[in-house]
């Protein structure tokens, strides 16, 4: 049985989050704050967190960092859920980390649709790959060590570009559409909103320097590596 933890200060919400989450088969822990949580944490690490933005102690885009920060943590699916619905907001929380966003209000089903979506998508990616390493030009990925250098440079990205240009590296020379760039690195659901491909690519081939010219746009489809 699957371990979700939830950390949510309305004390209304987080009940029925657990209620609904509980009633399909998760076991189900509720946190009011970042303190409850860390020290869970230290004791089970669970398969998937739901974390509120908006906490008396320290917020979720904090949270999701530390998360990533560490190693035994950094592949924890991580759902946010906040008030904020502004797409800026979006991009901020889906780049601190989080794999899929949750605008309040929302229904039990839609948290339920994507907590299971997200927990099939990390069981897939945890499928072992024949190579830990991938490379293209002087592009070089280290997944063993999640690292990127360019020219024996390092290259310091943030989770989602280390994502995005694992998924190229994976795919050269296939062009990928937003839509399943999207899929996959921020979840399901997220069609209409493909700016947030556009501008992570931008940021991405900046911090490529010359090398960011492999990543060509193919207009009115997507993006393709080569």
């Amino acid at each position: 049985m699957p371990l979700i933890y939830i950390v949510e200060d309305d004390t209304d919400i987080l009940e029925v989050e657990s209620f609904a989450l509980k009633n399909s088969g998760y076991e189900v822990k509720g946190f009011s704050s970042a303190k409850g949580f860390y020290e869970a944490m230290r004791e089970r690490t669970p398969e998937l967190a739901v974390l509120d933005i908006m906490l008396p102690d320290e917020d979720g885009m904090q949270i999701v960092q530390n998360l990533r920060e560490q190693k035994e943590w950094k592949k924890l699916p991580v759902i946010m859920v906040t008030a904020k619905t502004t797409e800026i907001d979006k991009v901020k929380g889906l780049d601190a980390g989080a794999d899929d966003y949750l605008t309040k209000p929302f229904g039990v089903m839609e948290l339920i649709a994507r907590v299971r979506a997200l927990l099939r998508r990390t069981a897939a990616e945890q499928t072992p790959s024949q190579s830990d390493t991938l490379s293209l030009g002087s592009i070089l990925l280290d997944d063993r060590k999640h690292a990127v250098s360019v020219s024996g440079e390092s290259c310091e990205l943030t989770f989602k570009e280390y994502e995005l240009l694992k998924m190229f590296l994976e795919n050269t020379g296939i062009v990928l559409t937003r839509e399943s760039i999207m899929n996959r690195i921020w979840g399901v659901n997220y069609s209409g909103e493909t700016r947030t491909v556009d501008m992570h690519i931008k940021t991405l081939r900046q911090k490529l320097g010359s090398e960011g010219n492999h990543i060509r746009t193919v207009r009115n489809v997507g993006y393709v590596i080569e």
